[in-house]
């Protein structure tokens, strides 16, 4: 069979740098191949995909040496007009892919660009919203979805193309666990309907192997290290070794001794032969430690019969929270989970004082913060953004983290003061002199954090702190939080559709579900409620699956000796 896509002896250096960022690259990727591009940040992932795309070299400009093919085209050629023909690309943010101003006119914007008839328009966007189920969205604003309501619609303005080829770039990264699962099981079914290829860009390797996949493609340094079957990766350590977070059950399977083969299909936890491995399995457990720490500090957050509608007026309003209560105490390290829309970002912003509530109240060590301004709560509760560059303003790491002492009027001497200690704690002090802009993203996220720890708050709140990073800068951000939690007794409440996150590295999770309160539990009893998993878009740990498969009745408590093991490892490095 012919490739569809295939790089030959293929490098590629941007004009802006010195160094060659692909270096001979000799791929072949088949007509009906599912592929997963996996590796670290930098690794030259998307730099591949931009390829494929043709976004380099006509968009990109650089140095280009070799061949490379896709669909019997050569991209260069063809340009980025040309190849989207062949192949659809669906943003990692879907909102940066909307034109229109209905989703219907959106689907349809490719079509009207070829001057396609009326009539055919209105049948090409009939069918590639039929394929993905948005046939009900047509009239709505794109701006009204979902995360995962949008992951459909900008599939759909690809697919009016007939194209052969789907290019995903981390598709999950915005995505709550179940329609995260659900869009795997999407791209699963439209492979098969329009027998297309899919390449799949993405870091959630474990969401990723909901259903098969061919091949996956490990890349770093600008360099294929690996080409092979799921199976035999997950038997070896090369993934861990190059910084790829392994499936949980994969990890437990090794912490407990197991030596994974191929031929046991490890996959699919589901499917996977686990008799070779029950034992050590259920001894590894039976012998492990599982004490993790009780915070028994005072209550230093409480909400209390919280409702918030964005409807003001209406007697018939629509709540987005109702009738929520919960208490955080000091020192705690809390998750607050649910599905996209289900209400988290509007409770951080009632607690940070964005919005009022309709009801209820929010008291900080037993005061009510009802009458305080955002300026004066700020001083005591801050919030990072998911993004860091939409909290940057300066051009100077110095000035940036002393933005809100500046803006209070504390003087300049004990600025200066505050900020260097702030910045050694945060692992910036050597880049004290530096422009953000020659940062990492995970070093301006440091320094967002940092502009909110110097105003020495009480409360730290998180948007998403590790969407779209690698298991390197993931690992790296996590405990640098913990470390800060640890030394300042800060309290920390991240928002997070990551359950691994969740598992490691918090003491409990709130889950909202319908702008309702449904559980509030440590992390490992709710990923193994299946109940409470569904109602709340989350996703089953497959620790759950193991333990169930190895005999062992308290699933969660397997999960608690796992987590306990983890940091323990963790703390040890």
């Amino acid at each position: 069979m012919e490739a569809i896509i295939e790089f030959k002896d293929y490098s590629f250096k941007y004009r802006s740098q010195k160094e060659t960022t692909i270096h001979d690259i000799n791929l072949k990727i088949y007509p009906g191949e599912k592929i997963l591009i996996a590796g670290p940040s930098g690794s030259g992932k998307s730099t591949l995909a931009h390829c494929i795309n043709a976004l380099i070299p006509c968009s990109y400009n650089g140095e280009v040496k070799g061949e490379l093919k896709v669909a019997g085209q050569d991209p260069a050629t063809s340009g980025v007009f040309g190849m989207s023909k062949k192949v659809g690309t669906v943003l990692q943010d879907s909102d940066g892919q909307f034109i229109g101003l209905t989703v219907a006119e959106d689907v349809a914007f490719a079509l009207e660009n070829d001057a396609v008839s009326q009539a055919e328009i209105f049948d090409k966007v009939d069918r590639a919203a039929e394929l993905v189920d948005i046939k009900n969205l047509l009239k709505s604003s794109p701006a009204e979805l979902s995360g995962g309501q949008k992951q459909r619609v900008s599939m759909a303005g690809v697919l009016v193309d007939d194209v052969e080829i789907l290019l995903f770039d981390e598709p999950l990264a915005n995505l709550d666990p179940a329609t995260g699962k659900r869009t795997i099981a999407l791209i699963d079914e439209l492979m098969q309907k329009k027998n297309l290829t899919v390449i799949i860009i993405e870091h959630r390797l474990e969401d990723c192997l909901y259903r098969d996949l061919d091949r996956i493609i490990l890349v770093n340094d600008g360099r294929i290290i690996a080409d092979e079957k799921p199976d035999k990766l997950l038997a070896g350590d090369l993934l861990s070794k190059e910084g790829i977070r392994e499936p949980l059950y994969i990890s437990a399977l090794k912490y407990a001794g197991a030596e994974i083969t191929a031929e046991d299909k490890p996959q699919h936890i589901e499917s996977m032969n686990i008799l070779p491995y029950r034992e050590k399995v259920k001894n590894w457990y039976e012998n492990s430690e599982k004490n993790l720490p009780v915070n028994n500090n005072p209550y230093l957050l409480e909400v209390e019969n919280l409702s918030f509608s964005y409807d003001t007026g209406s007697q018939d309003r629509k709540y987005v929270l109702e009738d929520i209560n919960f208490r955080v105490r000091k020192g705690e390290i809390l998750s607050i989970v649910g599905k996209n829309g289900a209400g988290k970002s509007t409770l951080s912003a009632l607690i940070c004082g964005f919005y009022k509530p309709l009801s209820g109240k929010i008291l900080l060590n037993g005061e009510d913060l009802t009458d305080l301004s955002i300026k004066e709560r700020g001083e005591k509760i801050g919030f990072v953004m998911q993004s860091p560059n939409q909290m940057i303003s300066k051009p100077l790491i110095m000035d940036e983290v002393g933005l809100g002492l500046s803006c209070r009027g504390v003087p300049e001497d004990e600025i200066k003061e505050r900020v260097e200690e702030t910045l050694k704690i945060c692992g910036l002090y050597p880049f004290r002199n530096w422009p953000v802009n020659a940062l990492s993203f995970g070093q301006k996220k440091r320094v967002s954090i940092a502009s909110i720890l110097v105003m020495k708050p009480e409360i730290l709140i998180l948007d998403e702190p590790t969407a779209g990073q690698d298991y390197r800068h993931y690992t790296e951000i996590m405990e640098f939080l913990k470390k800060i939690n640890e030394e300042t007794g800060i309290t920390i409440i991240m928002i997070t559709h990551d359950m691994h996150l969740m598992l490691e590295y918090t003491d409990r999770a709130i889950v909202l579900a319908d702008g309702r309160l449904i559980t509030d539990d440590s992390p490992a009893a709710v990923l193994t409620d299946e109940a409470i998993a569904d109602r709340a878009y989350l996703k089953k740990t497959s620790l759950y699956d193991l333990a169930k498969l190895c005999d062992i009745e308290d699933a969660s408590d397997f999960v608690n000796s796992f987590i306990y093991y983890e940091r323990k490892i963790r703390s040890n490095v």
